[in-house]
């Protein structure tokens, strides 16, 4: 007994320090974004000021960057949802020829590497003018999410039973009112995960941006905050740290609003 008790204290005192290891590179833009004069170092400010964040909100550098980022990431997520939503319900709930098939081509796209798509992908956006427009990234963004989100919606509809569908449908609901008032609101968790995994996707991504958009005014805030400097081409640690919460804060509000439904979403994906 003893003996066990001290093979574990080794090892909740080495996760521990595994723990802060990791943690003091996520402590630098925490400290440097209130700290004027910020260097690569993680200290301590000695006079901690909101400078940077006033700065950076009212040159105007941010706001555009921010707004095209809410834009792409937002409309992906709606559409994603719903396209996602009216996919995964027939392939849930009915039965037909190459059902398998079908299943096993979408988890084969969901696999594929987005960015070996992009070349010939731009080539295709030339041809249709939608290079440099925010519409083709989104399109984009939507077409390489829906794969993975239709199996994980998939997933969590054949959770639901059937059985409560066919009382609705007893009491006079039509097919998609059942669908409304019934599935849906079981299946909160699962379009939670869907919803915040392909904000997330759009959000973050930093290449498909680069790559078929050219335009600085179209640049989201994953590409802008890469070629964000201070004045006279000098990088102003204080600022950049100060951006680099700032386009983390959105991701880390939507998972905090959702975590009770996420936890249990992703569980139930999984096991589907």
């Amino acid at each position: 007994m003893f003996r066990r008790a001290i093979i574990s204290t080794i090892i909740y005192i080495f996760l521990t320090l595994l723990g802060l290891f990791f943690l003091v590179p996520l402590l630098w833009p925490v400290l440097a974004s209130i700290n004027p004069a910020a260097t690569l170092a993680v200290k301590w400010p000695t006079a901690p000021s909101l400078s940077n964040y006033a700065t950076i909100l009212t040159n105007g550098v941010v706001i555009p960057p921010f707004t095209n980022s809410a834009i792409m990431a937002i409309s992906t997520m709606i559409l994603v949802v719903i396209l996602s939503g009216l996919a995964a319900y027939p392939l849930s709930r009915f039965q037909f020829r190459f059902k398998n098939t079908l299943m096993l081509g979408v988890l084969f796209a969901s696999a594929l590497p987005i960015l070996a798509l992009v070349t010939p992908l731009y080539a295709m956006y030339v041809s249709l003018n939608l290079q440099d427009t925010l519409q083709g990234v989104i399109l984009f963004f939507v077409a390489s999410a829906l794969p993975f989100s239709i199996w994980l919606m998939k997933n969590f509809l054949d959770s639901v039973p059937y059985e409560l569908e066919e009382a609705a449908w007893i009491d006079g609901a039509s097919t998609f009112t059942a669908l409304i008032r019934v599935v849906l609101p079981i299946c909160a968790p699962g379009i939670s995960v869907v919803a915040v995994w392909s904000f997330l996707g759009a959000w973050t991504n930093f290449f498909v941006p680069l790559i078929l958009l050219q335009t600085q005014e179209l640049e989201p805030a994953s590409v802008n905050i890469y070629t964000f400097f201070g004045s006279y081409g000098q990088v102003n640690y204080g600022q950049l740290a100060a951006y680099a919460m700032l386009y983390a804060l959105p991701a880390v509000a939507l998972y905090t609003l959702v975590s009770r439904f996420f936890v249990k979403g992703i569980s139930g994906g999984l096991k589907g």
